[in-house]
């Protein structure tokens, strides 16, 4: 039987966060330890709460548990419908990990503290939602609202150049979404219902899968986001307050992964086995070309920010690769392996990218500038720091024994099967990222202390190591032991198997 709980647990985990995030702004200006302390207790409560989801939830089955079903707007049948599975149970414990992480590093922030604190507990609620909708225009208003926080924390706390990047990215996230909302609503005129459920089951024809399948895709591959609409994210990364990097690449880049496992591969199974071929081909040119873009970048975030859409391109190559080894060759293992790739590959990413963006942001707070050339011989002064760098660097390149290597090689492995062609061309990125990822530490870390600045600079704090040790013992773990993980989303991925495995033609 499916998990239930006497706790609206899914709710909990979505409403304490926002309504903690507007009570924190009831501390005003005047009192910003408390705030901090207040939204950082509330941050810990809405982790703490998450243990249910993961204690309780049935692995033998791959239905949705812990559902919530209550009508909403009863004139057009829109609920307020919530459920998760082992997928969603994996992104909400990222979620609630990292924005934890991201209160506790953000300590020394002294401008607005108590909106800056409320922005990410809003914005923490609002991706739980996401990641919980069994209803698609509750899904629609979570998947917009985010916008909002987000758009305002890059515009109030970001860089010289904020308001040009938060507009960026307001748009273009913005404008994609239509392109679902139109999908969406054919959806419910078509079979009359918001349910996801009720949409997998729906009979459409093969033109009627090819048009939705481009809105859905077009909103999802911008948040990835995947090329050639990946350019708001650089601009976007670089403008950003460190913990508004961290939650971006490490939570809401996953929502567009996350819309291509719930919506593309069980709404148009036959739209998406005949178009994987395009998004395959675009995913290889992230894995390569933005790879190699991140190799000309001076500016430490920005590498770091094409390095992410390079990495992203694993999570899409194993998501439509399934189709191909389904549809083509009637290879179920080995679309459960790229299914099942992707999903490391986003918790994996999830971790490095929040603890690469950490890291810069620990070098910021000091100097003041993300330019590498400002920067050599850091590791004498910074020894802790290095250490940790290091370890992160590596997890980036790829190194066996991080999670980095462990999604990306089981993409190159579900490839390689039928495919070898693209799995050489996706396994070009552990060189790539090799070359763009230890270059960066050569230059950064090693060689004598280039000037004055890093000759003064203080290693981390307890603080700074609380947060960086959390990722690093993510990054191991996952790395050596992944199999709880797999286990965990295993008979969601397998079933998501199964129905793109079934033509709805």
């Amino acid at each position: 039987m499916p998990a239930t709980s006497t706790l609206p647990l899914l709710s909990l985990l979505i409403w304490l966060p926002i309504i903690g995030g507007f009570l924190t702004l009831a501390f005003g200006n005047g009192r910003a330890n408390p705030a901090r302390w207040f939204a950082t207790g509330v941050a810990a409560l809405t982790l703490l709460l998450t243990v249910p989801l993961f204690t309780g939830l049935d692995l033998a089955i791959p239905a949705m548990q812990f559902v919530e079903n209550h009508a909403w707007i009863p004139a057009f049948d829109i609920r307020y419908h919530l459920g998760a599975d082992g997928i969603s149970v994996a992104l909400i414990g990222l979620t609630t990990l990292t924005s934890l992480l991201v209160l506790i590093g953000a300590w020394n922030v002294d401008k607005r503290v108590s909106q800056y604190y409320a922005a990410f507990l809003i914005l923490e609620g609002l991706m739980v939602g996401v990641f919980a909708s069994l209803d698609a225009m509750l899904f629609y208003v979570f998947f917009e609202c985010m916008l909002i926080p987000m758009f305002i924390i890059i515009g109030v706390w970001g860089g010289p150049r904020r308001v040009y990047a938060s507009i960026k990215f307001f748009l273009y996230t913005f404008l994609g979404s239509l392109f679902m909302l139109v999908a969406l609503i054919y959806l419910f005129m078509k079979g009359g219902s918001w349910q996801l459920a009720d949409m997998y089951a729906l009979p459409l024809t093969a033109t009627e899968q090819m048009w939705i399948f481009f809105g859905f895709l077009i909103a999802f591959a911008v948040k990835v986001p995947m090329f050639p609409v990946h350019t708001w994210l650089p601009d976007a990364h670089v403008e950003a307050p460190t913990a508004g990097s961290v939650v971006l690449a490490a939570i809401m880049l996953k929502i567009g992964g996350y819309g291509f496992l719930r919506f593309i591969l069980p709404i148009v199974p036959d739209a998406g086995a005949e178009w994987a071929w395009l998004v395959v081909a675009a995913s290889l040119v992230a894995i390569v070309y933005v790879g190699l873009v991140a190799l000309a970048q001076d500016d430490m975030k920005k590498l770091v920010a094409y390095s992410s859409v390079s990495h992203m391109g694993f999570v899409t190559l194993g998501v439509f690769i399934a189709f191909a080894l389904v549809r083509d060759h009637g290879n179920l293992d080995g679309a459960r392996l790229g299914l099942q790739g992707a999903m490391v590959q986003m918790i994996s990413h999830g971790f490095i990218s929040g603890a690469m963006f950490t890291c810069i942001g620990v070098l910021y707070d000091r100097m003041h500038t993300r330019r590498i050339s400002d920067y050599g011989g850091v590791a004498t002064p910074m020894r802790w720091f290095a250490l940790f760098y290091v370890l992160f660097a590596m997890a980036n390149s790829g190194l066996p024994g991080t999670s980095g290597f462990v999604g990306e090689f089981m993409v190159i492995m579900a490839s390689f099967q039928q495919h070898p062609l693209v799995a050489f061309f996706a396994a070009l990125t552990l060189i790539i990222g090799a070359g763009y990822t230890l270059w960066l530490v050569k230059r950064v870390l090693w060689g004598p202390v280039a000037n004055d600045n890093v000759a003064s600079l203080k290693d981390i704090d307890g603080r700074e190591w609380a947060v960086l040790g959390v990722f690093a013992i993510g990054t191991l773990l996952v790395g050596v032991w992944p199999k709880p993980l797999t286990d965990l989303m295993e008979p969601s991925i397998a079933n998501l198997a199964m129905q793109i495995a079934a033509s709805k033609l």
